[in-house]
């Protein structure tokens, strides 16, 4: 429990000094005592150090929680809310950006090394090793000169980080894109911005304080971050260097309370002003991606993402960290091959899966955790296609296998019928050699949820291939479902054969022959040629 200071107080300050974590604050001419950094003195000193030196009738009193709801104070207004349509927002996607977020997301799990300077450090070549990025940890309060911190601290500093703090990366990176210039502008946002964004103000559970004191955790932690960048020419944007620049500048935490009929001030509420560091000059230019002279990268970014790491990160830390992970690689195309061991070493860390290649415990650990994770991703809507030669029937997860289960009860008996009369059944043991075969496995892709849509500005030379593919591309007609149910059967392939065939699902056939679905042009270009049918 903390303390907090009573409008009696006289001002004096001799408890400023006392206090072992410094949570007694000046502001706004008057004390008061910072509840998400006071334990009492706990572990430091027998008593509350600011009861046993103040010399007034009324010393500072335990903090007894608020009753009642919390009153609007006057507020200077943050910037305007994202997702103005409920879905999705824009936001800077560009290397920087993404790798940042990996750093944020998979934290101590990626390769971290000591420096020159005995500093940790997190290296990452970027186009063919042209160019680097490099992350340290320093203080997030903003200050002219930026000191990292030593390997020691910054692992004990990251230790206590967790997932979401990704998420509010994301946030501020869809706040600057809306600025013209965001490495000189800054912008502001409320605890209740954070809340609704990350869907905490359903979290009932929670006091108001346990909330403030994790959003201003969450916060904090992507400010943190300084960047070393090397970049090279590329057309005419010419090479640069950057050397320790912020990631973010946390300019300001602006703090409102609510007085009690004790005097106590309750904080009820936070508003924090930032800036984009230094890397938006070259990566989030409008005026100079017009004219070819800086980038200016962006893409959608889900709010149901947001909301779902914030429910998922305890549980499944992992199905996060892709889903973080997805949100970058899919802006390069929904159909980037994506090989297993990759989405094991972003869910698990390099270390667990090298671990496991010779741990056969911690294999069996690792393939559950795994699994587990890659169907959480497909209860979310980003749906994973097994490549069926490199991926097959008899090493993917069961919940995959039972994809197809027919929902009527009759069917679903005869397709449990069926499945044990076959040599090889659903729920058999998996093969003994399905690690090795996994590090060889790939997906093809993600099918994408609603909101995942890549919003990207495309280039002169992309918007020419663009008008001359469709100048080149005839119009063709579409298989109907009744076509494809009769050129599948004259060949005698099962609905289960044919979805192996094109890398779907037996439902995704199902349905695109009871025509509930219509097949993309290159699903139909695949069904044209697996059932050999010309137009």
């Amino acid at each position: 429990m903390a303390h907090a200071i009573t409008n009696q107080c006289n001002l004096c300050g001799d408890c400023v000094p006392q206090c072992p974590k410094q949570a007694i604050v000046l502001e706004d001419g008057e004390f008061w005592i910072d509840p998400m950094l006071c334990n009492d003195c706990q572990g430091d000193a027998l008593e509350p150090q600011c009861v046993s030196v103040c010399s007034i009738d009324r010393p500072p009193v335990p903090l007894q929680a608020k009753k009642g709801r919390c009153k609007t104070t006057a507020r200077k207004p943050p910037s305007p809310n994202l997702f103005a349509n409920g879905k999705s927002s824009p936001f800077a996607s560009a290397i920087v950006v993404w790798e940042a977020c990996n750093v944020l997301a998979q934290r101590l799990s990626l390769p971290w090394k000591i420096d020159a300077n005995e500093k940790l450090c997190y290296e990452r070549q970027v186009n063919g090793g042209r160019g680097t990025i490099a992350f340290r940890l320093t203080n997030p309060t903003d200050s002219e000169s930026s000191i990292a911190f030593d390997a020691p601290g910054a692992r004990a500093e990251m230790e206590n980080w967790d997932v979401r703090a990704a998420c509010l990366h994301l946030i501020f990176a869809a706040h600057a894109i809306n600025l013209e210039q965001p490495w000189e502008q800054e912008f502001t946002i409320s605890d209740r911005q954070i809340e609704s964004y990350l869907g905490l103000e359903k979290r009932k559970d929670l006091s108001k304080l346990a909330k403030l004191k994790a959003i201003s955790d969450l916060v904090q932690q992507p400010c943190k971050l300084l960047l070393d960048i090397n970049w090279f020419q590329q057309g005419r944007v010419r090479g640069f260097s950057l050397e320790q620049s912020r990631l973010w500048h946390l300019l300001e935490i602006q703090h409102h309370f609510q007085e009690d009929e004790l005097g106590c001030k309750h904080l009820i509420g936070l508003t924090f002003r930032i800036r984009a560091g230094e890397w938006s000059k070259y990566f989030l230019d409008r005026r100079g991606a017009r004219e070819s002279t800086a980038f200016y990268q962006y893409s959608s970014l889900p709010k149901s993402l947001l909301q779902t790491v914030t429910s998922l990160w305890q549980q499944h830390e992992g199905a996060c960290r892709m889903l973080l992970w997805l949100l970058f690689k899919t802006k390069m195309g929904n159909e980037q091959r994506l090989t297993i061991p990759t989405l094991m070493r972003i869910a698990c860390g390099e270390a667990k899966v090298l671990q496991a290649s010779t741990v056969r415990e911690d294999r069996k650990r690792l393939l559950r955790s795994f699994e587990s994770d890659l169907e959480v991703l497909d209860r979310y809507g980003l749906k994973p296609v097994f490549d069926p030669v490199t991926y097959p029937t008899d090493i993917q997860p069961l919940w995959a296998k039972l994809a197809d289960l027919p929902d009527d009860a009759d069917a679903a008996l005869d397709f449990w019928i069926s499945d044990g009369s076959n040599d090889n059944r659903l729920t058999d043991a998996a093969p003994r050699d399905k690690w090795n075969r996994l590090m060889q496995a790939r997906l093809l892709c993600f099918e994408l949820p609603e909101g995942w849509e890549a919003r990207s500005t495309p280039t002169a030379s992309q918007k020419l291939r663009k008008s001359q593919r469709k100048t080149a591309a005839k119009p063709r007609s579409a298989l109907s479902g009744q076509e494809i149910v009769t050129a599948r059967k004259s060949l005698q392939l099962s609905q289960r054969d044919l979805a192996v065939h094109v890398g779907k699902s037996q439902s995704w056939v199902r349905d695109i022959e009871s025509g509930r679905l219509q097949a993309g042009f290159k699903e139909q270009q695949l069904l044209l040629k697996v059932l050999g049918v010309s137009l």
